[in-house]
């Protein structure tokens, strides 16, 4: 396969996915901004998250010039001149698939197609008739069905390979950076075992909604969250769909299984990775610090990113 070709595949999926990543961290700032606040904070506070998760709050401000919840949301979701706001992140998703459209399934483009059509729509008619609970569900829905097209279709092989390791290496950056952002915002609420507030509970059961694995707490922890169980069930638990050791699983499995010898050092930084993840315990996150842990994993992150990215991907 071509390396351009290959580009466009990695890529497709990992706007793909942030797009959806995105919108589960709009949705989940949203509501808590909707909830009674106490003296650590307001709901204005809550919705910049999604900006200073992504690095986008400077370049708010100085077209803005203050927080404001209605000009915050269109920034974040629909507006065209954000490089980082979901409409960008759907527009270049459709590009990358029209680039390989001879390589993906006709269910495929026709999903991804009709999103970016449907965008439009949206985009014409603004967020506050439309409802941003709404729109972010919507989000969430297409790249589902996208995904859903992709497994069912898709013939196994070098296609499918690249669009899994866009879609892995994007959901663990994803994954980290949410977890971070959640206890570095409940600050010395992350450390008490014994802290009972509301406002931890609804800050962890947030999160955990927004990565899909509410109901997986429930079932292997039982009780309220709180920020070890949390930050277990986020990393280390191989059988959540979106936690770290689930993403690193795949990404080893998906590169050990390409053919050639150029990947080797994306190989072996990815088996490495996975195999440290896998004997790494809860305790020794926390006497570490979650915050520095979670900030080394994000660069390990990015520097697997980076070796597919010369391994497979530069184009020669």
């Amino acid at each position: 396969m071509l390396s351009r070709t290959a580009a466009d595949l990695y890529w497709m999926s990992r706007y793909l996915e942030r797009a959806e990543n995105l919108a589960r961290m709009l949705d989940v700032s949203y509501s808590l901004s909707l909830m009674p606040q106490d003296d650590r904070g307001n709901g204005l506070d809550e919705l910049a998250m999604p900006l200073l998760i992504t690095g986008t709050l400077e370049d708010y401000l100085q077209r803005h010039g203050e927080l404001h919840a209605e000009r915050m949301l269109h920034f974040f979701a629909l507006d065209a001149s954000n490089p980082a706001s979901l409409f960008n992140c759907l527009a270049a998703a459709r590009s990358n698939a029209h680039a390989v459209r001879g390589r993906i399934t006709a269910d495929m483009w026709e999903n991804i197609n009709a999103t970016w059509l449907a965008l439009l729509d949206l985009a014409e008619q603004g967020l506050s008739g439309y409802g941003i609970s709404r729109f972010c569900e919507w989000v969430k829905e297409r790249s589902h069905l996208f995904r859903g097209a992709t497994y069912s279709t898709l013939m196994r092989g070098d296609v499918y390979s690249f669009i899994l390791l866009g879609t892995f290496i994007e959901r663990a950056d994803n994954t980290l950076r949410l977890l971070d952002a959640r206890y570095e915002l409940l600050g010395a609420d992350s450390e008490d075992p014994n802290d009972r507030s509301a406002r931890a509970y609804y800050q962890w059961s947030a999160l955990l909604r927004a990565l899909s694995a509410f109901e997986a707490f429930a079932e292997i922890y039982r009780g309220s969250p709180r920020a070890g169980k949390v930050a277990e069930l986020l990393l280390l638990r191989a059988e959540v769909p979106r936690s770290l050791r689930a993403c690193l699983t795949e990404l080893q499995h998906t590169l050990a299984d390409l053919p050639g010898d150029n990947g080797r050092p994306a190989q072996r930084l990815a088996a490495e990775l996975e195999a440290r993840l896998r004997y790494t315990a809860i305790e020794e996150v926390l006497e570490t610090g979650m915050h520095a842990w979670i900030t080394e994993y994000i660069e390990q992150v990015q520097q697997l990113g980076d070796a597919i990215h010369k391994c497979y991907l530069e184009v020669a």
